[in-house]
């Protein structure tokens, strides 16, 4: 059976363009999600993304689903799960 400390995805490794790495915890990553969603004309958003209504739900399907978003020719926003404790 699989730890479920495997599973655990409390923190973020952010990566953008022209930024350093940041780590971001699920709360803070699901806001910038939230923000850089806001600012994308909807017809942008993958399909899948579309069928949700608000950004909100956008923005968990995204954290729940994947670890990048195409935000413009360019430029990238990857995000990967890891874990600072041992």
């Amino acid at each position: 059976m699989p730890d479920p400390l495997m599973y655990q995805q409390d923190y973020f490794v952010v990566l953008e363009t022209n930024q350093p790495e940041q780590f971001f915890t699920a709360s803070e990553l699901l806001e910038k999600l939230q923000e850089v969603l806001g600012k994308l004309p909807e017809n942008d958003l993958p399909p899948d993304v579309q069928r949700f209504t608000t950004v909100a739900e956008q923005a968990q399907y995204l954290l729940d689903t994947s670890c990048e978003l195409d935000v413009g020719p360019g430029q990238y926003l990857e995000w990967y799960a890891v874990r600072l404790e041992k």
